[in-house]
């Protein structure tokens, strides 16, 4: 399970488009120190959003749940978070 309440996820392999399975979340670009201001994200009713830091594309996916992505292994976890 991720380390935050709101899903934050990371796009180190640089993927044009993620899968995640919900509207709202947090974007960090890649991991540290190559990471971007994490900010708060909301696709609202459009079911896709554009990070305007590192134009990820991300795309809604009802059949994953909060914390998985498509492809795997986009999800951030902070290594200082107990």
């Amino acid at each position: 399970m991720a380390n935050h309440g709101t899903p934050h996820f990371q796009n180190d392999a640089g993927y044009d488009v993620i899968s995640i399975g919900v509207t709202e979340f947090m974007c960090v670009g890649a991991n540290p120190p190559y990471d971007h201001p994490h900010v708060y994200l909301d696709m609202g009713d459009e079911g896709e959003k554009v990070c305007s830091y590192c134009s990820t594309l991300y795309r809604l996916d009802k059949t994953l749940k909060t914390y998985e992505t498509r492809p795997a292994g986009c999800l951030y976890r902070d290594p200082q978070a107990a």
